[in-house]
């Protein structure tokens, strides 16, 4: 069984910083693509930045300059910088990784963390 947990969401003033990280444990042979996806109320959820096994990274226009994804392997775990942060950025955070378990890669989601930025 793999999980993602996630940490570091909570209020914030505009211009402020958050950093999120997510760990993934359990039964986990590798993982590939990891990333952060974000969902407002009444929004569809969006792409926030993802980061390949090799260190790639793509970011939403939204955030660029402002976040900056990072990962560490040997602590399966995936970062989130968020800087000067906007209250649109308002939001459920969730990261997702596709994770290889006994040679068959499935995404896998966390359980969203709230990050709520004050004007």
């Amino acid at each position: 069984q793999v999980q993602l947990v996630e940490s570091g969401g909570g209020l914030v003033q505009a211009g402020g910083s958050l950093r999120l990280s997510c760990a993934a444990s359990g039964s986990i042979f590798s993982i590939k693509g990891m990333g952060w996806y974000r969902q407002a109320p009444g929004t569809q959820r969006e792409l926030v930045a993802h980061i390949t096994s090799g260190g790639s990274t793509n970011y939403a226009d939204s955030v660029k300059g402002r976040f900056t994804i990072s990962r560490d392997n040997a602590k399966n775990t995936v970062y989130l910088q968020m800087n000067s942060l906007k209250p649109e950025d308002t939001a459920v955070y969730y990261c997702a990784a596709t994770i290889i378990v006994t040679l068959t890669a499935k995404d896998y989601w966390g359980q969203g963390t709230q990050v709520t930025v004050s004007s």
